[in-house]
């Protein structure tokens, strides 16, 4: 499961908005509301981290 830093709400106005970022040789998946989830090796478990996120919404 991943692990949230910061608020877990985005501010008024603005929406969940996920991205994905490279650290070397790891991915981790960041939203506009500050959450940040663990890095990974697989870019694809990075993105499945992020609609977790979201969907957990």
């Amino acid at each position: 499961m991943a692990q949230q830093e910061g608020a877990e709400r985005a501010p008024r106005g603005q929406d969940h908005l996920t991205t994905t970022t490279e650290q070397g040789r790891f991915c981790v998946a960041r939203c506009a509301c500050g959450w940040r989830g663990p890095a990974r090796r697989a870019r694809s478990q990075a993105r499945t981290d992020a609609e977790a996120h979201t969907a957990g919404l």
